[in-house]
């Protein structure tokens, strides 16, 4: 069994900020597999599916991004899956738009919800999708403000190729793993 955690905000105001890429992907991925995210249980809204042959559990923590380890450790507790069977979906600062990075483990990289994840857990030791997100080009832009930014019309096209690929990514790295994943992915990168 796998839980597949997109990071991000909740409420409107968030809904299509950079920082809420993660979200974005749990909504597509649902959509594909035909099942609905609603159901709350420990401050996320959750879905069942399957995939590959292999359940996986969808997860939108509702706790704001700093506090998502809080959320994702009390899911991975209530349905014994263990730390590598977690993936974490979310948006990376130092990826270009477009691209999407496929890593077996690591740090948090100064991303909060990554931060908090790790400490509530732990450890690093899960796959996680990073969705490129880049840097505003204006050095005097503050990185809180960028990331809750809203998506530009350039923005939102290179968003949904990067969330395809991303989704393709997931299903790829529950039926076969994380190295044949990154193998696929990583390379168009």
């Amino acid at each position: 069994m796998h839980l597949v955690v997109g990071l991000g905000n909740p409420g409107r105001e968030y809904a299509r900020t950079r920082h809420n890429m993660g979200f974005m992907l749990v909504d597509i991925l649902a959509g594909k597999l035909g099942v609905p995210v609603e159901k709350p249980l420990f401050k996320s809204f959750t879905g069942r599916a399957l995939v590959s042959g292999n359940n996986i559990i969808l997860a939108k923590p509702q706790t704001y991004m700093n506090l998502s380890g809080h959320s994702v450790a009390a899911l991975l507790n209530w349905f014994k899956i263990s730390v590598a069977g977690l993936i974490v979906v979310y948006d990376d600062l130092d990826l270009p738009p477009g691209k999407i990075r496929i890593r077996p483990r690591g740090g948090h990289g100064g991303h909060k919800g990554m931060e908090s994840i790790i400490k509530n857990l732990g450890s690093g030791d899960f796959p996680r999708i990073r969705i490129g997100i880049g840097r505003p080009e204006n050095t005097g832009f503050e990185v809180s403000d960028w990331v809750l930014g809203r998506l530009s019309e350039e923005e939102e096209k290179q968003a949904a190729e990067a969330l395809k690929s991303a989704s393709e990514a997931v299903i790829a790295l529950v039926g076969g793993g994380v190295e044949a994943a990154m193998n696929r992915f990583n390379r168009n990168t």
